[in-house]
């Protein structure tokens, strides 16, 4: 019996020490994240995020993805440009969802998540809460409410106490700044001036570290640095997708080297007499589309629910006002002389805050206010 003692002790010890392990060993639940590599439509430039939950127990392995959206939906274009459309959380087979991936011959990256059972179970129950019917709805925002940040908020409040290292590039960097290095990469130089055009100052916020998390790959770059009661957050990294799409080509004719053209064609035009005709319908085309664009540029500030399209000042520039006079410019009004004096002042004060100003102005712009600035020199010349 002394003998059996001692074994029977050294069982109960191991029984103990082992229900003491962590828990997530014994877990049938694996969650993981999973980043896609970008695409090439523009809204597939920026990648995408999904959180992947596998049960080995129920034998299911489920995507839950919050960047879905219907192109059904009943006035789903000017959802869309008011920022009322409505994205809502998806949940689909894992198989499913990487035939998609590779069909589009985008790439996956997959971490596992080193999360407790019952961290996992916490998770797993508010995605679940989220995909019901009466919830899965949400106002989407490009950068403060998509489908990435909405992973970022749930599995940081179901990890608990966490610290995160910093993952921007510097303290100083944009939401801006992050946008312009995925369209850099990609060579989308039209793409990213229409996105600088459209979006305004807010825009040019410097970032937290938790808002840099808006695009996939800083979230997974977050998720790598995260340690969560001392431990990793990340378990295992791996890429289970690789993407086959073929390096973007730079496009022969950028915005700046077009706009450059034109404003030097113009230029040389206007020392010609015999192209004054010409150049009286090319300034009309000139400032009624500026001015139209100034009117957008308004409707976005002022008629949306966006955040990022306010306070843009584009509107120096694309100048709504710019669309009446248009229809003046061949009559010899003193009225129409002021007004043409009066923005290009304007212009030239734009031009000295380029740079120093509150938002990033797109540099290929400058042959445009430089052009703007010319035709109006002409005209506000018939004052003297």
């Amino acid at each position: 019996m002394k003998k059996i003692a001692p074994f029977i002790l050294f069982l109960l010890v191991s029984c103990i020490t082992f229900s003491q392990t962590d828990s997530s060993r014994l877990c049938h639940l694996r969650i993981s994240l999973l980043t896609c590599t970008p695409g090439t439509e523009l809204y597939s430039t920026f990648g995408h995020s999904a959180l992947r939950v596998t049960d080995s127990a129920a034998n299911t392995d489920i995507i839950f993805n919050y960047g879905t959206f219907d192109f059904t939906d009943p006035g789903f274009y000017i959802k869309f440009v008011r920022g009322k459309l409505l994205y809502f959380v998806s949940v689909d087979e894992h198989q499913n969802f990487l035939d998609q991936y590779a069909y589009e011959k985008r790439g996956i990256t997959e971490q596992v998540l080193n999360l407790s059972c019952q961290q996992k179970e916490k998770l797993l129950a508010a995605l679940n809460e989220n995909a019901k019917e009466e919830n899965k709805f949400y106002i989407y925002d490009f950068v403060y409410d998509n489908c990435t940040t909405r992973l970022r908020d749930m599995v940081f409040d179901s990890a608990g106490k966490m610290e995160t290292k910093n993952i921007r590039p510097t303290t100083k960097i944009t939401f801006r700044n992050l946008i312009h290095e995925y369209l850099n990469r990609t060579h989308q130089h039209w793409s990213k001036l229409g996105i600088d055009i459209l979006l305004g100052a807010p825009l040019d916020k410097k970032l937290t570290n938790s808002e840099a998390m808006f695009l996939p790959d800083y979230l997974l770059k977050a998720f790598d640095s995260t340690v969560t009661n001392g431990k990793p957050l990340v378990e295992s990294k791996s890429v289970i997708l690789n993407s086959t799409l073929p390096k973007p080509v730079k496009p022969l004719l950028t915005p700046f080297v077009a706009f450059s053209i034109l404003l030097l064609l113009v230029v040389t035009l206007s020392f010609l007499p015999m192209a004054e005709k010409f150049l009286l319908f090319f300034d009309f085309l000139l400032f009624f589309f500026s001015g139209l664009l100034g009117v957008l540029l308004l409707f976005m500030w002022f008629g949306t629910d966006h955040l990022t399209t306010k306070n843009n000042l584009n509107l120096l520039w694309a100048f709504p006002f710019n669309m009446i006079a248009a229809f003046f410019i061949a009559k010899k009004r003193k009225w129409v002389s002021r007004y043409f004096f009066g923005y290009g002042i304007l212009l030239v004060l734009l031009l000295i805050l380029w740079w120093p100003g509150p938002q990033q102005m797109n540099n290929s712009l400058l042959p445009v206010v430089a052009l703007l600035l010319w035709r109006s020199v002409i005209y506000c010349r018939r004052l003297y």
